[in-house]
């Protein structure tokens, strides 16, 4: 019994760790998708997106069977249940890389508004941060995971900037004001996929410590 528990603690690690995987490829297809101007990488993200939400639901049933089978306790029990908070965290990022998708298949459709550099800095850290996360889940380590809490901030502070800068667009021509929304609005969302990520490492932090660091 003890033997097969042990076996259902590392496939539902594997599970997450390939979801995290799969998360991050969705990000990273959707933000090239704007700055390189493909459809079909809007379309590959899009195609993705069942295939993700299919894995959250398998991980949560393996998750209520396995505390149903084997009533855990203490820290096993800890780790499932942050199992089940991340493994809804990375569903949420797999959303927001579609709404980036989807975003970005306007916007290509139109002229360029302006070179695009803040923008995929501020998802490459969002991204590095996601998967850093998921690298502590999986080493259970929470020394990295406080480092990744405080690079949300790196990420609030370009997301401004970008905002500042589109406004600026917006104030000199009012033609821009839709192609300027639009960039706003991925900004936006590679700002949750970063809150999402500094989500994961405190619930890696209270899996670790048993301290629930959310609100300090």
């Amino acid at each position: 019994m003890a033997k097969k528990f042990d076996q259902g603690l590392e496939e539902v690690q594997d599970m997450i760790v390939r979801m995290g995987k799969a998360a991050e490829k969705m990000v990273e297809r959707s933000m090239a998708a704007l700055v390189d101007r493909k459809h079909e990488y809007v379309d590959e993200v899009l195609d993705t997106e069942g295939k993700m939400d299919q894995h959250q639901k398998d991980i949560d049933e393996l998750v209520v069977k396995m505390i149903a089978t084997y009533t855990p306790v203490a820290s096993n029990l800890r780790f499932l249940l942050m199992v089940a908070r991340i493994n809804g965290e990375l569903e949420r990022v797999g959303d927001q890389a579609v709404n980036i998708a989807e975003r970005a298949r306007d916007l290509i459709n139109e002229p360029p508004l302006k070179p695009l550099v803040d923008l995929p800095r501020m998802a490459e850290i969002a991204v590095e941060m996601l998967h850093e996360s998921v690298a502590c889940f999986a080493g259970n380590t929470d020394k990295e995971a406080v480092d990744i809490i405080k690079r949300d901030n790196e990420v609030d502070e370009l997301n401004n900037q970008i905002f500042r800068e589109l406004l600026t667009y917006m104030m000199s021509d009012p033609k821009n004001i839709p192609r300027a929304l639009g960039l706003i609005l991925v900004a936006r969302c590679v700002e949750r996929i970063a809150d999402h990520a500094t989500n994961i490492a405190e619930e890696v932090v209270y899996l670790v410590r048993g301290q629930d660091i959310r609100h300090l």
